[in-house]
């Protein structure tokens, strides 16, 4: 945990940071730079808010920068410019995710795979190139290398995008990543989701997941005689949980040759006994991955599906003021299913 000094930079700027571990939130004022060059400037309008604010806040992960202004699925509107910007102007509908910079020379960079890139900056908590540190988008403005904006089609309404910028892409990568986006696959999601098998440790939400989510199947996780009866029937499995969890069961549900991949970020690590691990490998081929996010082609290719095809998550948007009850209610996994904070609606009213 680090505590630093607020820069000054020219342009005021009003958030909800976090102070310290204890991860509570309250407003706070601070400065983003002039709009650079490069720089595209927007209102922000929507932020959703992600399992890894919550890590962030409480310095769970050890890595926190304190005060931590928090938000990593940002939208909104553009206000300025910089001159040698090509591809955005001002009025235009744009977001911002987990990244916002990168070094633009190593491999993965020029294989439009930013987010893996070794000197890649976090949109939150992390040292920028001018030295200072980024802050994210619980805050009434956002700005950032046009490389790292997002165009977010008219037909996608912006409160749904914001978690499509963390979420939807963590999701959509791997999927496509690991051949997992074929016709006739059939996946498991661990944690709650929709057009596949859903995995969960809560019955309660097995008539949700069918009925409205569109899940094929439903398996309660701590349902042993469930698991059994599923050895062997998934393609791939895509696990979301951020919590202790363990993995070997699910392996245990994927065919020869099926990849488990994760993309959750547990605060203590997961358990995964060697010798059975050996076994499901050398016998059945099986695969144990991992996936963080994507890089920027993706991701706007992945924004520009959801508009195509109407996909958009089940969101419960929220005032700027709710965020540590959110944030109590998230601990508890006590949202369907992803929070969305009304910036644009709700921040002023919390300067006084």
């Amino acid at each position: 945990m680090t505590r630093l000094a607020v820069e000054e930079h020219p342009n005021k700027a009003f958030g909800w940071a976090a102070r310290d571990s204890s991860g509570v939130l309250s407003p706070f004022k601070f400065s983003r730079r002039a709009t650079g060059e490069k720089d595209v400037a927007f209102k922000v309008l929507y932020c959703g808010i992600c399992h890894s604010d919550l890590h962030m806040a409480k310095n769970e992960w050890g890595i926190s920068v304190y005060p931590l202004v928090p938000g990593h699925e940002i939208v909104g509107e553009v206000t300025e410019v910089g001159s040698k910007v090509q591809k955005f102007k001002v009025g235009d509908r744009v977001g911002v995710g987990c990244v916002v910079g990168s070094c633009h020379s190593c491999d993965t960079c020029r294989n439009n795979l930013e987010n893996y890139c070794p000197k890649s900056i976090l949109t939150y908590g992390a040292e920028y190139h001018d030295g200072s540190i980024t802050y994210g988008g619980y805050s009434d403005t956002m700005v950032a290398d046009e490389h790292f904006i997002v165009r977010i089609p008219d037909n996608l309404p912006l409160d749904a995008a914001a978690p499509l910028l963390c979420s939807g892409i963590t999701v959509y990568s791997p999927l496509r990543y690991y051949g997992l986006d074929k016709p006739g696959l059939h996946v498991g999601v661990v944690g709650l989701g929709g057009l596949v098998t859903v995995i969960s440790t809560s019955p309660s939400k097995k008539k949700e997941a069918l009925e409205k989510l569109g899940a094929y199947s439903f398996l309660v996780s701590r349902d042993k005689d469930q698991l059994q009866g599923a050895i062997g029937t998934l393609d791939g499995i895509i696990d979301t949980v951020s919590a202790q969890h363990p993995l070997l069961p699910l392996l245990g549900l994927l065919k020869s040759h099926g990849k488990l991949v994760l993309v959750g970020a547990p605060e203590k690590p997961l358990e995964l006994p060697v010798f059975p691990l050996l076994q499901l490998v050398i016998i059945w081929r099986k695969v144990v991955g991992g996936s963080m996010t994507g890089g920027m082609k993706e991701t706007q290719e992945m924004i520009d599906f959801a508009a195509k095809h109407n996909v958009k998550p089940e969101i419960e948007v929220i005032a700027m003021e709710y965020v540590n009850t959110a944030m109590e209610r998230l601990l508890k996994a006590d949202v369907k299913y992803r929070f969305v904070i009304d910036i644009g609606n709700t921040l002023n009213a919390t300067t006084s």
